[in-house]
């Protein structure tokens, strides 16, 4: 199974520092949602591991939460996408659960849910902290420079290996490309 797990915020939709407290403010940074079908055709499930601490603040609750991801199935639809599942974590970073991204949790749900090994899997995010939580479940990390990127690479401290792409579409058509690359010369 190839499997590619994305941040939703600054990856796939543009980010707010206000956070995304509706379906009216999820807006899709242009490419992304067709990144995704892409990556459907080349055999991806793609899955969404996405702090959502707007749930703990009280900004928005689960209804909310639920029309914003119908709204994200609803938009990828449309241009031939699919998500296969979204895993997020309610929590504030104050109540030091083991979901809340830099720790692993989610990927270990997400590895545990599809019964395989992240060892190699791409994962996608725009801060330190989704790139750290994928790199310690063995994911392959990459750094778009959309939402909160630049200032994560200006930052620096980006796992080993990290490689930085203006954004998914960028990101995504480099991965197949060395698939490609990869498939053509084992034959």
């Amino acid at each position: 199974m190839k499997m590619i797990i994305l941040d939703r915020d600054g990856v796939i939709n543009h980010d707010s520092p206000a956070f995304i407290k509706s379906p009216a403010e999820w807006i899709p940074i242009p490419g992304s949602l067709e990144a995704i079908a892409r990556l459907n055709q080349a055999g991806y499930r793609v899955v969404i591991a996405s702090n959502q601490s707007g749930i703990a603040r009280e900004l928005f609750d689960m209804a909310i939460l639920n029309a914003i991801h119908q709204k994200m199935h609803a938009s990828a639809q449309q241009v031939g996408a699919d998500i296969d599942a979204i895993f997020f974590c309610p929590h504030a970073a104050i109540d030091n659960c083991d979901c809340r991204k830099p720790k692993a949790g989610m990927f270990d749900e997400i590895s545990k849910r599809f019964k395989i090994s992240l060892k190699g899997v791409p994962t996608v995010g725009d801060s330190l902290r989704d790139l750290q939580a994928g790199f310690i479940s063995g994911c392959t990390p990459y750094l778009v420079l959309t939402g909160k990127g630049e200032k994560t690479r200006e930052t620096g401290g980006l796992p080993p290996g990290t490689q930085v792409f203006p954004d998914l579409a960028a990101m995504v058509g480099a991965l197949l490309k060395a698939n490609a690359a990869a498939a053509a010369g084992a034959t």
